[in-house]
C-alpha cells in the first residue's frame, strides 16, 4: 500500500493575489506511481484516507475523510459546523505531485485552486495491544 500524506495550500485566487499558506487541507490518500490516486487501495483502506481542513478564523481545523463515488472524489465531513462535503474537481484525473493545482469546491460554494507543496509518505500508526496481552494472562 502506497499512502502519502499531501499538503494543498491556497493558490492565487481572487481575493488571494499571492494566495495564502495558512489556509489548505492535509490529505492522506493512496498514490500510485504516476501520483495519482489508486481507486483500488482507497477501497481497501478507505478508513485511513482522511482529510483535514485549515483556515484562519476558525476555532478547530474540520476533519473528514477522502470519499469517491463512481468517477466523482470529495471530502466528507460529519460534522454541521464543518459544513457540506466537498467536491474536489476531476481530482481521479489529477496527478498529486508538489508543484501541481486543483481546484475545491468548497463548502461556502466557492471553487478554489490550491497547490501541492509537500506530499511524504504515510505510515498508519499501528493500535497499542499491550494491555491485551496482560488481560489474557
Amino acid at each position: 500500500m502506497s499512502l502519502h500524506q499531501i499538503v494543498l495550500r491556497l493558490a492565487r485566487n481572487p481575493g488571494f493575489p499571492g494566495g495564502d499558506d495558512g489556509q489548505g487541507y492535509v490529505v492522506v490518500a493512496p498514490l500510485d506511481a504516476n501520483d495519482h490516486l489508486d481507486a483500488a487501495e482507497w477501497r481497501d483502506h478507505r478508513e485511513d484516507c482522511t482529510v483535514i481542513r485549515f483556515k484562519p478564523g476558525e476555532d478547530k481545523d474540520a476533519d473528514g475523510r477522502l470519499s469517491h463515488n463512481g468517477s466523482n472524489w470529495f471530502f466528507h465531513y460529519d460534522e454541521m459546523r464543518e459544513g457540506a462535503d466537498e467536491p474536489v474537481y476531476r481530482l481521479g484525473e489529477h496527478r498529486l505531485a508538489v508543484g501541481d493545482y486543483l481546484t475545491i469546491h468548497e463548502s461556502d460554494g466557492r471553487s478554489l485552486t490550491y497547490r501541492v507543496t509537500q506530499k511524504t509518505p504515510h505510515r498508519t500508526p499501528k493500535a497499542d495491544t499491550s494491555h491485551m496481552k496482560e488481560s489474557a494472562l
